[in-house]
């Protein structure tokens, strides 16, 4: 994006861990050589699309430093999550890069009331504050997902919709007004007749309040609708990003074609990525040398087997694979 600042900055992110034994054991490295920005002056919605165990969970942890990378980096306004030091400057990048739970159930403790815990996210962020300050806050963080205080005042987490806890849950996340959001899987639990609802939530919350979101997922519909960039991730690597409606029109990984054909398939069962031929095939292809798609690839070649494919960038498009680039040997 030219001279853009960059807001948050992930570049050539490693995450590995160990299988097995001290002696016998194997790494599968789980993040692997990862990158991607997001830009100051230019919120968007970055997707991260992969089936079950392509590494998409790890990279989000990675992102809400629940993990460091093993090398790379990542940092927000140009300070590395490594350099972190001290409470204070944890807790900085804490507030400007929330999460967003698959399960909203996870973010309230079923014994407090939904009220009181947003309150006290409230005063925890801003300590200095009183407690009708706290309330202001909560009350306006409700009111930007479409939701009340008097809607949620007084009841526990059971007593609300799964819409309306989902809603909650978002509203929780923007209290602090982080500049970024991490939304990992967040609809998946949600009724389908919800999910619009909660997507739209969501580009609402770029539009009116500037924020970016790093939207992950195995839906490609809802990808497809709210993104302005995706990325594809597969074992560990993001083998194709760019624009959302270039990649999913136009997909240039096999991968990428594969999951797009498997979201169209109207046949039942075959609308997810963990479906179909989509399916995955455990640690094996973490593991594989060379591609790690080669082994279900129509297109595979022998070099594929051999050594990981270069990343190859066309203008705003990166897709890593030997169709479009790299050593010329078949």
């Amino acid at each position: 994006m030219g001279d853009a600042i960059e807001l948050l900055s992930v570049k050539s992110a490693k995450k590995s861990f160990r299988l097995g034994g001290i002696f016998s054991g194997k790494e599968l490295i789980a993040v692997n050589e990862v990158s991607f920005s997001l830009f100051k002056d230019a919120p968007d919605i970055f997707s991260i699309i992969g089936e079950s165990g392509s590494g998409k969970t790890t990279l989000s942890r990675m992102i809400l430093r629940l993990l460091l990378p093993d090398s790379g980096s990542i940092a927000l306004d140009q300070v590395d999550v490594h350099s972190m030091k001290g409470r204070k400057q944890v807790l900085e990048y804490m507030r400007n890069v929330q999460p967003i739970f698959q399960n909203p159930f996870e973010t309230f403790n079923p014994l407090n009331r939904v009220d009181e815990f947003l309150f006290a996210t409230a005063k925890n962020f801003f300590p200095g504050e009183t407690v009708d300050q706290a309330r202001e806050r909560a009350e306006r963080a409700l009111n930007a997902v479409g939701l009340a205080l008097s809607e949620v005042g007084g009841r526990y987490p059971h007593e609300l919709s799964g819409g309306q806890l989902q809603r909650a849950s978002v509203a929780r996340a923007i209290i602090p007004n982080p500049k970024v959001l991490v939304a990992d899987e967040p609809v998946s639990m949600v009724d389908a007749s919800l999910r619009m609802s909660i997507v739209n939530l969501f580009q609402d919350l770029k539009n009116k309040l500037g924020t970016s979101i790093v939207y992950i997922t195995h839906d490609l519909a809802t990808a497809y609708y709210i993104s302005d960039r995706i990325a594809i991730i597969h074992r560990g690597f993001f083998v194709e990003q760019g624009p959302t409606s270039a990649i999913l029109t136009e997909p240039r990984h096999p991968y990428t074609q594969l999951l797009v054909e498997s979201a169209l398939d109207p046949r039942p069962g075959s609308t997810s990525l963990a479906d179909g031929a989509a399916a995955t095939t455990g640690d094996e292809e973490f593991l594989a040398i060379g591609c790690k798609f080669a082994g279900r690839c129509p297109k595979a070649m022998v070099k594929c087997r051999l050594s990981e494919p270069p990343e190859i960038v066309d203008g705003d498009r990166m897709v890593r694979c030997y169709l479009y680039g790299g050593n010329d040997e078949s």
